[in-house]
């Protein structure tokens, strides 16, 4: 498995390139949230083909670069249905932040807990994580996850903003870190981690640091 992150945007998010090495080709792209013109010359470059876009939630910073991928690679799009409230306000979400927005097409699919989805020979498995949108879900599999806004290196997601639940979100919290130590962490903003490192480390997880109330 090869994994690209290409932070995008002026929320410095990271979308993914996850491509089946093993000889296929085949890739899917997470969260491509921002600069799709960018985005899609990572793919060129990787020599991938996309065949799908998985959503981990529908904030702003995830979903602005749908369009312009759709209108190269038409693949299904990937979305938690309690998160679409959130993807069918996304010009709202942009206007909100004065920033331009491509509504992208509707989802094609519907995600669940336990599904499971395929990249060529890479399996993964669909966790819903709620808290910091209510549709968040991580993508676990082949030793890693993406966890979108739940968990990052040294911080947690927000749970202060609409539609966000700090309970739902420490639930979260400790489901994402009963997962085996040596996970890696691809989150949606910063560097990667390990639920290890996490563990050892974070104050949210530490107990030195509080969830934000709503």
């Amino acid at each position: 498995m090869k994994i690209t992150a290409i932070t995008v945007g002026p929320f410095e998010e990271n979308c993914y390139l996850v491509v089946d090495d093993s000889g296929s080709g085949e890739a899917v792209l997470v969260d491509p949230g921002d600069e799709g013109k960018r985005i899609l010359r990572e793919v060129d470059r990787a020599g991938a083909r996309v065949g799908a876009i998985w959503l981990t939630h529908a904030h702003l910073d995830h979903i602005g670069a749908i369009a312009s991928v759709r209108e190269v690679w038409d693949v299904p799009i990937h979305l938690h249905p309690l998160d679409r409230p959130l993807y069918d306000a996304g010009a709202l979400q942009a206007a909100h932040y004065g920033l331009p927005f491509d509504s992208p097409p509707p989802p094609d699919r519907t995600l669940a807990e336990r599904d499971t989805l395929s990249v060529g020979s890479l399996r993964f498995t669909v966790m819903h994580v709620p808290g910091h949108a209510p549709g968040h879900v991580a993508f676990f599999g082949e030793g890693v996850v993406f966890d979108g806004d739940c968990l990052f290196a040294g911080s947690i997601g927000r749970s202060d903003l609409p539609f966000s639940n700090p309970a739902d979100l420490s639930a979260s919290l400790e489901r994402l870190i009963s997962l085996p130590p040596k996970t890696a962490v691809h989150s949606g903003h910063g560097p990667a981690t390990t639920i290890a490192a996490e563990i050892r480390s974070n104050p949210f997880l530490q107990g030195v640091a509080r969830l934000s109330p709503r």
